[in-house]
């Protein structure tokens, strides 16, 4: 895929994932996306996919599916290229992914029914590609059947950014970002839950998200009396 060259110097000049002060690590409103931008990203990847299916394209398959994995269970990149088909527990009652994280830390991530479903999806019109789905077969893989790269998934996230159309200097962490702090809205605010969640050894990290929902205190303010 090749991106104009005023969208190819803007990737080179990305923010950092956090910045630091002297309190410790904060995240600004720049890394995670609105709800408007999320629902325009799974809206193209989802055309994406079903074009994908039509003229078998496989890789538009599964980056359809990568989008919505990463804003389902705010996975890290390397956890995401890691899962195999036995990491997800969708049959019957179970609804969660089991991975293995920072430290080998190994830890369940609790998912929705509507992404439980999501995942069967995928994973159907995967076996019509003839692609392995045992236990042992990669989640996230190419269309040759070999594990992709965790650069492979970043530059598959680019490239559904920019069909997109949204905002350039967004990467694929971001969609971590995007599920920490609309997980902590759902949840009513509760960093303990989003903690075991996101796999923070400490929950002094999660609580760097109260910065990024500051910024909805300022909009009620804003709308105070108006």
């Amino acid at each position: 895929m090749l991106f104009p060259t005023w969208f190819t110097k803007l990737m080179k000049n990305e923010p950092a994932t956090k910045k630091k002060t002297n309190n410790g690590w904060i995240i600004d409103e720049s890394k995670c996306l609105s709800l408007a931008e999320v629902s325009c990203l799974r809206s193209t990847a989802r055309k994406r996919q079903k074009t994908g299916v039509r003229l078998q394209k496989f890789n538009q398959v599964r980056d359809w599916f990568m989008v919505e994995l990463a804003l389902n269970t705010g996975l890290r990149v390397s956890e995401m290229t890691s899962l195999s088909h036995h990491n997800l527990l969708i049959d019957g009652d179970r609804s969660s992914i089991t991975v293995l994280g920072k430290g080998n830390k190994k830890r369940a991530i609790w998912i929705s029914s509507r992404f439980k479903n999501t995942c069967s999806e995928y994973i159907k019109v995967k076996e019509s590609f003839g692609h392995g789905i045992n236990a042992e077969s990669t989640l996230l893989n190419r269309s040759n059947g070999s594990s992709i790269t965790k650069r492979g998934l970043q530059k598959a996230f680019k490239n559904i950014l920019y069909k997109a159309r949204l905002p350039c200097y967004y990467y694929i962490h971001c969609l971590r970002h995007t599920y920490a702090t609309f997980l902590l809205k759902a949840s009513n605010y509760n960093y303990r839950f989003v903690q075991q969640q996101l796999g923070h050894a400490s929950i002094r990290t999660t609580q760097v998200y109260a910065n990024v929902l500051e910024s909805d205190g300022k909009k009620a303010v804003e709308r105070l009396f108006a």
